[in-house]
């Protein structure tokens, strides 16, 4: 078998089709969310369209008008493939973290098992999309962490979205002397991002 080779079109059709209907969904008029497959969905795209929009975002920001030609490098393809997916991962966590947090503090909702187990559904469809296995089990292994110290009556309201804005700092491949000059920016494009999800998930949540 010959050495795969990692290209553009590899790490981004999947990405701008996920970008691309995120776009398109934003002027349709929106379902509730009323069952767990429809939180399920919700958190998937969002943490995908999230982790996608702010680093690519970031990427071409810093590139300028040379973006494009890096995609033919084969090493820097590498690290922003990893980079993507292990932004995604701690994205993943943070919003199933937020929406379970508030379910609980403002709908009463007690099975905070669920988080879990629709954490690790998404997990093991994200195999079929190349979802590295090493990134898969360290997801499980922080979750698991995180999941042991939360506190769910005050997660959604403190700062729930600051472990993916650091995450997009400490994995965007970029030099990081710039990196450290674009700290508050690049962490401010995160949760920016988010606000805008947080904002609409309080708006189609019917439980």
């Amino acid at each position: 078998m010959g050495k795969y080779k990692l290209t553009w079109k590899d790490l981004s059709w999947n990405d701008f089709k996920i970008y691309l209907f995120a776009m398109f969904k934003a002027f349709l008029p929106k379902k509730n969310l009323a069952n767990f497959d429809d939180l399920e969905e919700f958190i998937q795209t969002k943490s995908a369209w999230v982790s996608q929009v702010t680093l690519y975002g970031y990427l071409k920001t810093r590139m300028g008008t040379r973006y494009v030609l890096h995609f033919e490098n084969d090493e820097f393809m590498k690290s922003v493939n990893l980079a993507k997916w292990n932004i995604y991962a701690v994205a993943l966590q943070d919003l199933t973290f937020f929406i379970f947090s508030y379910l609980k503090s403002n709908m009463n909702y007690q099975d905070v098992n669920k988080a879990k187990e629709i954490f690790l559904k998404i997990l093991d469809d994200e195999t079929t999309n190349k979802m590295p296995q090493n990134i898969i089990e360290d997801a499980k292994k922080n979750f698991e962490e995180r999941f042991k110290n939360i506190d769910w009556n005050i997660y959604f309201e403190a700062l729930p979205f600051n472990p993916s804005a650091l995450s997009l700092y400490k994995w965007a491949p970029i030099a990081d002397e710039l990196k450290t000059l674009d700290r508050k920016i690049v962490l401010n494009s995160v949760i920016l991002k988010w606000d805008v999800v947080k904002k609409e998930f309080k708006e189609r949540i019917k439980f």
